[in-house]
């Protein structure tokens, strides 16, 4: 545990740590970044390895389904991408100026004075240049993305060596916690994907599914977007009494306070 974790451990919050995915959850999947990564997938498919063009949307919709992305696919089926020219092709052709600096959720996540940790299936570049689009870069001391979860990759000597691990496979979720060093009860994990969330819960981690208004089994909490954090999880907040093991919540005029901050933008 490091010393950001024990500063926490006198506080009467539920959480230690939180955990956020970033694409689809951090900014919404309607800015048309997700877009232009599927026709960016479809289009290496076709360009790289001379699938019919009218056969890689598909093709990319069977990957994803079947092993949780086009490159674990691939490779599994055999055939030899490296990784950084996939994530080179698929990710370095976004059009990242659809992303916008977002003070809202800034101001949101720096009132939060526990651990804040970034879990994607990225790349570490696509993950750094989008929370800088963003704004938030200095808002999380950690970045869990597809090198953390697969350090092997580089050195295999036949596609198939080393599968690659990603979200929702437990492999990769336990890897991730163990990187991030957490008690995963005490850890609030937020990701749009369902099949994320239910990985997440079954590994013990409180569950927040972002983007959607019903909430499912294995989700603790719902969030129609991420700045809604304050209104519906308050006790992220929760502080405690100097030497006291009493809970108390924050105030309603300090609860109200957050949520004025973060409505008002910068």
């Amino acid at each position: 545990m490091d010393s950001c974790s024990k500063s926490l451990l006198d506080s009467t919050s539920p959480f230690d740590c939180l955990i956020f995915d970033l694409d689809d959850t951090l900014y919404s999947s309607k800015i048309g970044i997700a877009e232009a990564l599927k026709k960016n997938i479809d289009d290496f498919l076709v360009e790289k390895f001379g699938f019919p063009e009218s056969k890689a949307s598909t093709l990319r919709a069977e990957l994803f389904k079947t092993y949780g992305s086009s490159l674990a696919g691939l490779r599994a089926l055999g055939y030899d991408i490296d990784a950084d020219d996939y994530h080179s092709f698929v990710h370095g052709r976004l059009p990242y100026d659809l992303i916008k600096p977002d003070s809202q959720l800034r101001n949101l996540l720096r009132s939060i004075t526990q651990r804040k940790i970034i879990f994607t299936n990225s790349d570490r570049n696509h993950a750094v240049k989008a929370l800088d689009r963003l704004g938030l870069k200095d808002c999380f001391e950690q970045i869990i993305c597809f090198e953390t979860m697969n350090p092997n990759l580089s050195r295999s000597t036949r596609p198939d060596e080393f599968p690659v691990l990603l979200k929702p496979s437990m492999d990769a979720m336990k890897i991730a916690l163990d990187v991030a060093d957490v008690d995963p009860r005490r850890t609030l994990f937020l990701d749009d994907n369902v099949h994320n969330v239910a990985a997440g819960k079954a590994l013990g981690l409180r569950t927040v599914l972002v983007g959607k208004s019903v909430k499912t089994k294995e989700a603790d909490y719902v969030l129609e977007t991420v700045h809604s954090l304050a209104q519906v999880i308050p006790e992220v907040w929760v502080s405690g009494m100097d030497g006291d093991d009493q809970r108390i919540s924050r105030t309603k005029s300090e609860i109200d306070s957050i949520l004025a901050i973060t409505a008002g933008g910068a």
